[in-house]
């Protein structure tokens, strides 16, 4: 069976960009549901597919410790692709989603770090440019975490509208 391409992927494709394969659980949960039009996509990662077929984190640590925002924002980006992958897997087609509504974001922060907001703007970035500003921009938290699971530098989850169909 060949799969299309449609237009969201297509301007992935125009950025340079590619979805990546969804990335796996890492306990008993499902990484999104859709319940009627709403899509919630579990806490996610800026996990990456190694040769061996395994989720590895390419970007780990601490923001303000052992990371750079500039480092937190290409490590929400990730997060945001591995959120868009996690979605396709379960509606099929990312043409279907009608809005971004809301993103809670967690960022693993060093002592005195202030700046989870302009890290997690690697994925909101993303999503305006993605969707453009009426679909990709969406309502946010930016949550100050002392550690988060495996190291990683950020998480998230998602709220989002689909078309019906």
């Amino acid at each position: 069976m060949l799969e299309t391409v449609g237009e969201v992927e297509g301007r992935l494709a125009d950025m340079g960009l590619e979805l990546p394969p969804p990335p796996r659980p890492i306990g008993n949960y499902l990484p999104a549901v859709q319940v009627g039009n709403i899509l919630y996509v579990s806490g996610t990662l800026g996990t990456v597919r190694d040769e061996n077929d395994e989720d590895i984190m390419p970007i780990a640590g601490k923001l303000g410790g052992d990371l750079t925002i500039e480092q937190g924002y290409e490590s929400a980006k990730l997060m945001a692709l591995n959120h868009l992958a996690l979605m396709k897997k379960v509606i099929g087609d990312l043409d279907r989603i009608e809005r971004i509504i809301k993103m809670v974001g967690y960022v693993n922060s060093a002592p005195g770090f202030t700046e989870a907001h302009l890290v997690l703007n690697g994925a909101s970035d993303l999503y305006v440019e993605l969707f453009g500003e009426a679909r990709g921009k969406h309502a946010r938290a930016a949550l100050f975490q002392n550690e988060l699971g495996l190291d990683a530098p950020i998480e998230a989850e998602m709220t989002v509208q689909i078309k019906d169909g």
